[in-house]
């Protein structure tokens, strides 16, 4: 049975940094493409950014490109998402995601994965 096991979320200033983890059992980590999505309060779940088997990122949110940084260890199993100078409107519900089922999961963070994480919450307070 896959398991995606996510912590981190909590709340924190404005400007203050967090780093999210998602440790994967029961999959075959490194061949698939890692991803985190986002969804606040009245709004769709976004993606935020994505990660190919190689390491690589493949995608970041314009919202968040410079500030967040996707990462991925193969050896733990498990895929971080860097946080750094956050603003109130990163306050959301975060999700992470394995194996993206369709060249647009990984290239364009469509919702398109076979395996998600329970949400773990970040709220970010001005």
């Amino acid at each position: 049975q896959v398991q995606l096991v996510v912590s981190g979320g909590r709340s924190v200033q404005a400007g203050g940094s967090l780093r999210l983890s998602c440790t994967v059992s029961g999959y075959t980590f490194d061949l698939g493409c890692m991803a985190w999505f986002r969804r606040a309060p009245g709004n769709e779940r976004e993606g935020v950014a994505t990660m190919g088997a190689g390491g690589g990122t493949i995608y970041s949110a314009a919202s968040v490109k410079g500030r967040f940084t996707i990462t991925r260890d193969n050896a733990k199993t498990t895929v971080y998402l860097q946080m750094n100078s956050l603003k109130p409107e990163d306050t959301a519900m975060y999700y992470c995601a394995a194996d993206g089922l369709t060249a647009d999961a990984c290239a364009r963070a469509s919702s398109d994965f076979r395996y998600w994480g329970h949400g773990t919450q970040v709220t970010v307070s001005s």
